[in-house]
């Protein structure tokens, strides 16, 4: 029975700049997906997962609605593509400890 290997590819990540493991596929279809596959590390896709899920939860963003959607695809390019991704206006990172229940 023959064994197959699934070759890791490698990026040259645009967010990270190192060579990190590649995206196994386009994250969705078209050419921003190309691109983001293309130049976008694992690493830095599973970074961009977790602030997209920030900025969902701090702007209350209905993903069914297309003014949504094109904000969030432009909070996307400018995460992975630039150094200037912010955080939202008003978001201050939580505090250890608090507001968090404590196991016993």
């Amino acid at each position: 029975m023959a064994r197959y290997q699934k070759m890791m590819w490698m990026v040259q990540c645009a967010k990270l700049k190192n060579e990190l493991p590649a995206l196994d596929r386009p994250p969705f279809p078209g050419e921003l997906g190309q691109r983001i596959f293309e130049n976008i590390s694992k690493a830095a896709w599973a970074e961009w997962k977790d602030h997209s899920v920030l900025l969902i939860n701090h702007y209350g963003l209905n993903l069914a609605d297309p003014e949504a959607q094109k904000f969030l695809t432009g909070q996307m390019e400018a995460f992975l593509f630039s150094d200037g991704a912010e955080m939202p206006e008003g978001w201050s990172a939580p505090q250890q400890g608090k507001g968090t229940p404590q196991r016993k």
